[in-house]
């Protein structure tokens, strides 16, 4: 497999065991370079061992056919990924093989697993590949690996291995700029310990000629006028806040800084003991999510949405508040009328606009294949809907299917793992010729017949502007962004554009810096960054011991009722929290039906979800752990009740007192020795 010219440029330093970071633009074949260095340094160093690192699952099987065909049988490559059920260790796999494709979640696991089968060194590996770095920053697991290479480093623990990262889109870190832009550029290059950011600069034009940008047009429209749905949802949430009667609060409906700002209130009423209020925030919430998917696609959508809602409400509230009977009862009053202007109230004009892009590029000669990029699983559901039913939709040959997260999440559906990889496969062959996708399918995603993306008004920074746009890589593409004129999307938009060149302008400015300069600022920022994430640990030491952990109550969030101690609490693999207090279980009701997930644990599987006995409240989920049944919680679920107030915590890993970990011999011999004999 030959490489161009532009692609020999950009890799040579890596060729002679540099530390690099690849920035070409999408399409012109990063993974190719990258998996070329991959051959040379196994072909020359002795006892090479290669990582390559993704941060989307799909991208694994996707990058185990580059490095293939590159490496052509000679070595043996593996592939890691959460959706694989029942493996041998990451430390047994990183022995036997020459080349290894992950998620960076389970590297970092594997890092810092005890057992010997899972556990691995970071110098076990001679080359360490990052795909899409510019995620290499602040506290993405990226860069907690990447930090512990610094550490090594700054110990002068050898060997280090080298490492190559990829990207398209370094970005600006929100700076406007140009000396800000540098800095977030001098500081990616820190954390990946990089000795030049390579582009080509004596074949630049080569790179121009074999890269086609898509040909970008802004399809405005204007604002649905008259708005009789949002209105009458917008005269409902007026009649809530005047039942909570805080008049400070802004009433800047079916917005993200409302949504912002109800999520907050929920957040200090449970804190501060004060039930109804907290109902009242989060129903507001719910029907500005309503608000926020009427703007996105129908109103029928959104009514959907909020019915879903309440029958929802119904059917797990077991101890109903008399704000939420008030709730119930304002919806069940309105509803009919909800109905009718949903279903005879007028189109969303940003609807009638991605119709007539669909039918026009759709509707032509050839064999289109696009991507419609949307903000929430929720929108892209309702739009593959939209799709199937719209009747000027039907005799245009669109076969669709959607592309969506593989997180699990009580509020919206997901897909699993195995899912994505087929629709992914689907359309790469042509079954599909279009995708509804979030986030998921922005970066990395090599399709080379894709020659339609439609940006749905999205409000994204500069990386992800980019990174979809490089998602059509036919000649003659089309990239559209759809929007409302005057929106805050458009000014985003455009913003972006401007801080794409601004991005540019600095990774040049760095490149030009003279070496010894470039070298000095990169090692001061790897000693601030060391320092800081020492700092960083003893604070998070010291936040959680700040309380003994039987000195803090569990309350449930919604009904407040007490039903453990912080004591109670243990951790499975790291991040599991779950109640060993047997006495735990009077407080809960578990489901029949095992809740779903999308990937098979090593340990254990799902059970049931568990829901609050007194109110119905979701709490989690029950774990069949080596074939012991415990409680899982979600921490927010559980209000804090510390000596010093009530605190609704973010994080397991933020809460005020130590979890120790789980210890499954001693459970066992403290929780059933009542069935041995005497």
């Amino acid at each position: 497999m030959e490489l161009r010219p532009y692609q020999w440029e950009v890799i040579a330093p890596a060729l002679e065991g540099k530390n690099i970071i690849i920035w070409l633009p999408t399409g012109a074949g990063k993974t190719r370079a990258a998996a070329y260095v991959a051959k040379r340094h196994l072909e020359t160093v002795n006892g090479a061992k290669v990582v390559v690192l993704v941060n989307r699952v799909h991208l694994v099987t996707q990058h185990r056919e580059e490095f293939s065909r590159m490496l052509d049988g000679r070595w043996a490559i593996t592939t890691l990924s959460g959706d694989m059920g029942p493996r041998p260790g990451f430390g047994h796999l990183a022995r036997r093989n020459d080349l290894l494709i992950c998620t960076a979640e389970l590297l970092q696991m594997a890092l810092s697993s005890p057992e010997e089968e899972e556990h691995v060194e970071l110098n076990a590996f001679s080359l360490l590949v990052v795909d899409e770095c510019h995620h290499t920053h602040k506290d993405t697991v990226y860069n907690v690996i990447l930090s512990r290479y610094l550490e090594q480093k700054l110990r002068r623990t050898q060997p280090l291995p080298q490492v190559l990262g990829l990207t398209a889109s370094p970005g600006t870190g929100k700076a406007t700029k140009l000396d800000g832009a540098i800095d977030h550029i001098l500081q990616l290059c820190a954390n990946l310990d990089t000795w030049r950011i390579m582009s080509p600069q004596t074949y630049r034009p080569q790179l121009q000629e074999h890269n086609h940008r898509p040909c970008k047009q802004y399809d405005l429209c204007h604002r649905r006028s008259p708005d009789p749905f949002a209105d009458m949802l917008k005269r409902l949430m007026e009649q809530v806040h005047d039942r909570l009667e805080m008049p400070e609060l802004s009433r800047d409906f079916g917005t993200q800084t409302y949504e912002q700002q109800v999520v907050e209130l929920s957040k200090t009423a449970a804190e501060g003991g004060l039930l109804q209020q907290r109902v009242y925030a989060l129903h507001l919430r719910r029907y500005n999510d309503a608000l926020l998917i009427h703007d996105t696609v129908r109103a029928v959508d959104a009514l959907t949405t909020l019915r879903d809602f309440y029958l929802k409400e119904r059917a797990t509230k077991t101890q109903v508040l008399y704000a939420e009977r008030w709730l119930l009862a304002l919806f069940d009053d309105h509803e009919s009328e909800l109905a009718l202007l949903a279903t005879h109230g007028p189109e969303n004009p940003k609807l009638e606009k991605l119709e007539r892009i669909l039918q026009k590029q759709f509707g032509s000669p050839g064999s289109p294949r696009g991507i419609i990029f949307t903000r929430t699983r929720q929108s892209a559901h309702s739009l593959l809907l939209w799709l199937q039913q719209q009747p000027g939709l039907q005799t245009v040959d669109i076969r669709a299917q959607l592309l969506i997260g593989a997180g699990n999440s009580s509020q919206s559906p997901h897909m699993t793992q195995r899912d994505q990889q087929e629709v992914i496969r689907k359309f790469r062959g042509g079954t599909l010729n279009l995708l509804v996708a979030t986030s998921v399918a922005e970066e990395g995603l090599d399709i080379p017949q894709c020659n339609v993306v439609v940006r749905y008004g999205l409000l994204t920074n500069e990386i992800s502007m980019v990174q979809a746009r490089g998602r059509a890589r036919a000649n003659e593409s089309v990239y559209s962004f759809v929007a409302t004129q005057g929106s805050r999307e458009l000014r985003r938009e455009q913003t972006n554009e401007a801080l794409e060149m601004l991005m540019e302008r600095a990774v040049a400015a760095v490149q030009q810096m003279d070496q010894a300069e470039y070298q000095a600022k990169i090692r001061d920022l790897q000693r601030e960054a060391v320092v800081r994430r020492v700092v960083q640990a003893a604070q998070r030491e010291s936040q959680q011991q700040q309380f003994l952990a039987e000195h803090v109550q569990l309350l449930c969030i919604n009904c407040m009722v007490a039903v453990g101690h912080g004591s109670d609490l243990r951790k499975v693999e790291g991040t599991h929290h779950i109640n060993v207090n047997p006495n735990f279980s009077i407080y809960y009701n578990v489901s029949d039906k095992p809740v779903v997930m999308d990937r098979v644990f090593k340990d254990w599987m799902p059970g049931g979800a568990i829901n609050c006995k007194n109110c119905g409240e979701h709490w989690g989920l029950q774990m069949i752990y080596k074939s012991l049944k415990l409680p899982v919680l979600k921490v927010r679920s559980m209000l804090l009740q510390t000596p010093r107030g009530r605190i609704q915590a973010k994080k397991w890993s933020r809460v005020p007192f130590l979890v120790t970990d789980f210890n499954y011999g001693e459970y066992c011999a403290q929780n059933l020795s009542d069935l041995s004999l005497d």
